[in-house]
């Protein structure tokens, strides 16, 4: 088992990407807020700090937050597949530095709750 983690910059592509999740048998997925260093320091009261115009001039263009997805995936080749379908949606995106993709292995997933 695996879980992949998303982090999504161009928000835009979410729907599409848990649709085609649906298609291919990706059976859940969690989607959190999330924001990147860079504009959280940027939110901070430090701004007087000059090192903070080089984090605005980065941040130009991107926005502020950002989702991250992360699902378990129960084969090597669920993560495969679910990796080329995220890469074929994101493929024609105009800018570097949509979001990232990575995965890490599991030994264990646990239920909780009563048992039905």
């Amino acid at each position: 088992m695996y879980v992949l983690f998303i982090v999504l910059n161009g928000t835009d592509y979410l729907d599409e990407i848990l649709a085609k999740f649906v298609d291919i048998g990706v059976r859940g997925a969690t989607i959190l807020d999330s924001q990147g260093m860079a504009s959280a320091i940027l939110e901070s009261q430090n701004r007087g700090i000059p090192l903070f115009g080089l984090f605005e001039a980065l941040l130009d263009d991107s926005r502020p937050y950002n989702k991250t997805i992360f699902t378990v995936l129960e084969s090597k080749q669920l993560v495969d597949k679910t990796v080329a379908v995220v890469q074929d949606i994101m493929k024609d995106v105009p800018r570097p530095g949509a979001g990232f993709m990575f995965t890490i292995p599991i030994d264990n997933t646990f239920v909780l709750g009563k048992p039905n």
